[in-house]
C-alpha cells in the first residue's frame, strides 16, 4: 500500500466474499451480439437515457454542512457509504469500458449515459464522505483493486440484478422515512427517489439486452439465473444482518427490510426472467435465517485461533454452503403472462414502432 492511503480507501481494496467487486469481461463477444430486431427498441431507450431527468438533482444543500460527528452509527454509516460509493464506481468503470469497446453507436451512446449516471452517484456519495472527513480515493480503487472476469451472460445477469435489487432497496428506505422521518439521520436519504430510477433504468436496458438475446433465457441458462438471484439476495441477507444497528437508527428492522426487498426485487425480475425463485416457500427465509445465525457464530469465532475455533468456523461456512444449496433446489416459479411484471406507474415505457410514447401502471 502506497504511503497516505486513507483507512477507507485500503479497506475498499480488499477482496471478500461479501464486499463490491469490480468487473471486467468479453468485450469483443458483447461486440459481436445482433440487436437489429430490436433496433427501435434498443434507440427508444437510448432517447430516454438523453434526457438526462436527474440532471439537475445531484445538488447539495446546506443541509450537508451540518454538523455529524454524534450522529446514530457514524462508523456504519460510512461502511454503508463506502459500499454503494464503491459499487457505483464499479458501474460507472465497467460501462465506460464498453464505451470503449463496443462499435454499435446506440450500444454505445447508452454505455456512456450509464456510466455517466453511475459516476455522479459515486461522486455524490464521495463528497458525503468527505464531509464526514472520510477520504475515498477513487483513482486508487481504479488501478489497485482486482478485477473479476466474467462471461459476458454473467454481466448481464448480475448487472440487471444489481441495478434492480438497487431500486428495490433504495425505494423501499425512501417511503420507510417518509413515514418515519425520525428516522432519516442523515439528509442524503432524501435523495434517493429520483435516484432509484436511475437504477430502475438502468436494469431495464439490461432486460432489453437479454430479450434480444433469446438463448440467455433458455434451457440450462434458466440454472444460472436461479444462481444468481440467490447469490444477490443472500448477499444481501448476510451483509445486512452484520448491520442490525445501523437499520435500527433508521427505524428499519433488518430482517423486515430485506424481505421486502427481496420480494420487490423477484417480483420485478419477472419482467424478463422465465423463472424466479419461491420466495414465499416456507423454507426460502428459514434457509437464509439460518445462514445469518451460522454467520455470526463464525464472527464470535473469529476472534479466536485457536484449532477448534478453526475447525468449527469451517462447519459452520459449509453449514452455510448446505443451506444455499437447499434453498437453490427448491423448486422455481415459472413466469407466466398473468403474473409478469408490467412496469411501474408513470414511467416511461416503450409504445412500439411508430406510435406515440405513453406510460403504463404497474
Amino acid at each position: 500500500m502506497e504511503p497516505g492511503m486513507s483507512f477507507t480507501t485500503r479497506h475498499a481494496l480488499q477482496e471478500a466474499m461479501l464486499t463490491p467487486r469490480f468487473y471486467t469481461t468479453d468485450f469483443d463477444q458483447i461486440d459481436k451480439l445482433n440487436i437489429e430486431h430490436l433496433r427501435d427498441e434498443f434507440d427508444w431507450i437510448r432517447n430516454e437515457f438523453a434526457r438526462d431527468y436527474n440532471r439537475n438533482h445531484f445538488v447539495r444543500n446546506e443541509e450537508f454542512l451540518a454538523n455529524f460527528d454524534d450522529m446514530p452509527e457514524r462508523e456504519t454509516f460510512i461502511e454503508f457509504l463506502e459500499r454503494s460509493c464503491t459499487a457505483e464506481f464499479s458501474g460507472c468503470l465497467l460501462y465506460a469500458e464498453m464505451v470503449k469497446h463496443l462499435k454499435d453507436p446506440t450500444l454505445r451512446a447508452i454505455f456512456q449515459y450509464m456510466s455517466r449516471d453511475e459516476g455522479r452517484h459515486a461522486g455524490f456519495l464521495n463528497r458525503t464522505m468527505g464531509d464526514l472527513n472520510v477520504a475515498l480515493n477513487l483513482s486508487v480503487l481504479q488501478k489497485r483493486k482486482k478485477y473479476t472476469h466474467f462471461k459476458p451472460k454473467f454481466i448481464f445477469y448480475a448487472t440487471y440484478l444489481s441495478e434492480k435489487i438497487g431500486y428495490a432497496r433504495y425505494i423501499t428506505i425512501f417511503r420507510h422515512l417518509q413515514a418515519q422521518p425520525d428516522g432519516i439521520i442523515h439528509p442524503i436519504f432524501k435523495w434517493f427517489e429520483e435516484w432509484c430510477n436511475d437504477e430502475y433504468r438502468h436494469g431495464e436496458f439490461f432486460a432489453l439486452l437479454m430479450r434480444s438475446q433469446p438463448e440467455l433465457l433458455q434451457g440450462a441458462n434458466r440454472r444460472w439465473i436461479r444462481f444468481f438471484l440467490l447469490a444477490v439476495y443472500a448477499t444481501m441477507y448476510l451483509n445486512d444482518a452484520r448491520r442490525t444497528n445501523f437499520y435500527n437508527a433508521l427505524k428499519l428492522n433488518w430482517r423486515d427490510y430485506d424481505q421486502q426487498v427481496i420480494r420487490l426485487t423477484n417480483q420485478i425480475t419477472t419482467q424478463v426472467f422465465p423463472v424466479t425463485l419461491p420466495v414465499e416457500h416456507p423454507a426460502f427465509f428459514d434457509n437464509l435465517d439460518a445462514c445469518v445465525r451460522y454467520d455470526r457464530r463464525i464472527h464470535e469465532l473469529s476472534r479466536r485461533s485457536d484449532p477448534i475455533a478453526v475447525a468449527q468456523a469451517a462447519r459452520l461456512k459449509a453449514a452455510i454452503g448446505l443451506r444455499l444449496f437447499a434453498t437453490y433446489r427448491l423448486p422455481p416459479v415459472p413466469t407466466q403472462e398473468a403474473t409478469r411484471w408490467k412496469g411501474l406507474e408513470g414511467f416511461p415505457n416503450y409504445p412500439g414502432p411508430g406510435r406515440q410514447e405513453r406510460t403504463i401502471s404497474a
